[in-house]
This record gives C-alpha cells, structure tokens and sequence, in this order.
C-alpha cells in the first residue's frame, strides 16, 4: 500500500511539473515571437510613415504645416503652385492667420488673391482653412488650400450676365412703352399708326429674338455634348443656314455664295449646327457695305478635323476686340447693331456650340479689310482609321 500511495504521488508530482513545464514552454514562445515583432512593427511604422508622405505630396489640396515658430515643418507641391508657401516662406497673411490660430486654438478660414508669377496670367484665388494639428499640442497648424479660381470666375460672370440681361432686355422694353404711348395718342392719323406700329413690330421682334438666344444660350452654358448626335452631311447644314439667311442678305444688296464638298460629314446636332452657321452668316451681312459679297465654304484641312468658313469684305475688327467678340452682349459696331437688330449674343451662342461638340470657333480679321470665321469640329471617325 505505501509502495502503491508512492507511486501515485510521484504521478502527480511529474504531471505537475509537466503542467508547468508547457506553460512556461509557452511563455517562452510568445515572448519569441514579440521579439520577432520588434522589427515588423517599427517597419510597418516606417512604410505607413512613407505612404502618409506620398499621400500628402501628391494630395491635390496644398498642405502645410507650420510650428510655432512660424518655420515650415512640411509643405505638398500644391502648397507652392497655389502660393500659400514660396521657398519654405508661408504666405504674409498665411503666417498671420496660422498665428492667431495658434493663439485661439480655434479654426480659421482666409482668402487669398495670390499674383501670377508670369506676364499675362490670371491671378489665383484660394481659400485656405487654418486648424490647430492636435487638441493636445498646440505648437503646430495645418493649413489647407484649395483653388477656387473657377468658382470666383463663374460667379463673377454670373453677376455680369444678369447686369448685362437686365441691361439689354431694358432697352426694347423701354422702346415698346414710348411706342404704344404714342400709337394711342397718334389713333386719328392712320400714317403715324403705321409707322409706330412698324416701329413696334420691330421691336417685339428683337425682343422675343433676345429671349430665344438667353434660352438657347443658358441651355448651351454647360459645354456638354448634346444627347442626339448624327452623322450629318456638312453641304446640307450649310445648305439651311444660307436659306435662313438669303433674304436678309438680299435686303442689303449682299451677295451671298457658298460651295462644299459632298463629302464632307460631322457627327452632331443638325439644328445648333445650322444656328451657329447661320449666326455667322447673319453677322457678315450686317457688317459688310451693299454689294460686298459673303462665302461659305468648308474643308478638311487635316483628318481629324472639319472647318466650316464664313468670309466677308465688311469693316473688320480690330486685335484688341478680337479677344471679346465671343463675350455675351458684345458688339464691336453698337450703332450698327442696333440698326439691324442684333443682340449680341449671336457670336456667344457659335462659340458654345462648337464647344459642346468637341470643337472651336476662330477668327482671323483685320480692320478695312474683312473678316473669316471658321469653325473646326472633329471628323468622324473612320471605319478602319481610329482616331
């Protein structure tokens, strides 16, 4: 029996220790594997400290951040091309918000109208938000800029539109109330009559012609293509933009010709196509002296492009309104314009449509001697011949 209890407490004993053993075995290999792990982890550090730089090198916001010391401690090449930093140098009010910032602890937002570095280049509006880097230390801020240079341009052609409607639709408004007021006053001279309400008439025209093209212009404002486009033969949409302008042009005494290719094909929307050319055409007839002749023509002058020219012998424009003749409500001859009803915005209208078919308006023009408009759009694309 005692031999018996012997042998059962020395199981016991070594089951213990077995017991002990593994978790000690245990104990040994996490610790292993930790010490494995040193190295995995500070790498892992260092690759996410890499990728973070990457990330705010290539971010399209500019990103700086600044110490208390006013000193740049990390700056992104969009930082630089917006101006918010210049040779590790933060912008003067850049470093004045960043201070205040500092001192507050609150967020700040400034806006900045930095110069252009080049000769005839556009200034860069930014809006830069100022913040604090942490709640816990307060020794640096981050900043970052955006570029709102689109958006400050659009809203100011927006306000430049509205002044510019509201100022030309006056005009006819102003122009109708004088004319019925004196239709009624001239009711028992029947010649009066006709010459106000000729008067009128005319008026009423111009005025509806004006809201047709605001309509038109607005719906071609966001240069996308339009939905439905078809292969059309160029000789047919010149075809109905010299019919539409035929008898204006023969009212003043102008020749008007055309010649195109059969040939010749674009891909888009037949009636702005036909709008555009026949703006052209409308155009050089109302600026060109009697007897003076208009031409439409087109071509190819490469493969990946068709050109539709209108030319006349009128009075020209000069270089300096040649970079504005495209501008809504524009008119190079006002007095002029007026007496043939235009609106200015018929060159707008050609300009957005060539755009929102993937192509462009050009003009070449000098002063006595005449003008060509010509606009290029892509050719289709030919079977076999990508382009």
């Amino acid at each position: 029996m005692i031999e018996l209890l012997a042998a059962a407490a020395a199981g016991a004993a070594a089951a213990a220790g077995g017991i002990g053993g593994a978790a000690a075995l245990r104990r040994r290999r996490a610790a292993r594997v930790a010490a494995a792990r040193v190295p995995e982890r500070a790498e892992r550090v260092s690759t996410i400290g890499q990728v973070l730089h990457l990330c705010v090198r290539g971010a399209p916001t500019g990103i700086v951040v600044l110490d208390i010391s006013e000193d740049v401690i990390l700056s992104n090449p969009a930082a630089h091309a917006l101006g918010l930093v210049h040779e590790r140098t933060p912008h003067r009010r850049v470093r004045d918000t960043a201070l205040r910032v500092l001192d507050t602890g609150e967020p700040q937002t400034v806006n900045l109208v930095i110069p252009p570095r080049r000769a005839g280049a556009a200034d860069t509006c930014v809006r830069c938000a100022v913040a604090p880097l942490t709640v816990a230390d307060d020794r640096f801020v981050v900043l970052y800029g955006t570029d709102e240079s689109e958006l400050v341009r659009m809203e100011s052609a927006r306000r430049d539109f509205v002044a510019n409607v509201s100022h030309e639709l006056k005009t006819p408004v102003g122009a109708l109330g004088l004319l019925v007021e004196a239709l009624v006053q001239a009711k028992g001279d029947p010649e009066a009559v006709a010459r106000f309400g000729a008067s009128l008439t005319r008026e009423a025209d111009r005025l509806s012609t004006m809201i047709t093209e605001l309509i038109a212009l607005s719906k071609l404002q966001g240069a996308e293509a339009p939905p439905d486009l078809e292969e059309l033969p160029v000789r047919r949409i010149i075809e109905e933009a010299v019919h539409r302008a035929r008898v204006p042009a023969e009212d003043a005494g102008i020749p008007l010709t055309w010649d195109c290719a059969a040939d010749l094909r674009v891909r888009g929307d037949r009636a702005l196509l036909v709008t555009a050319v026949a703006n052209l055409i409308s155009n050089a007839v109302n600026y060109s002296p009697e007897a003076t002749p208009v031409t439409v023509s087109c071509a190819r002058p490469d493969p990946e492009t068709v050109a539709i020219r209108v030319t006349d012998r009128g009075i020209g424009i000069s270089l300096a309104d040649q970079e504005r003749i495209f501008e809504r409500f524009f008119r190079v001859d006002k007095a002029r314009s007026r007496a043939t009803g235009g609106t200015g915005l018929g060159l707008a209208i050609v300009k957005h449509v060539a755009a929102n078919h993937g192509g462009a308006v050009k003009v070449w023009s000098r002063p006595g001697t005449g003008s060509t408009f010509t606009i290029e759009l892509p050719a289709p694309r030919e079977e076999g011949h990508p382009q």
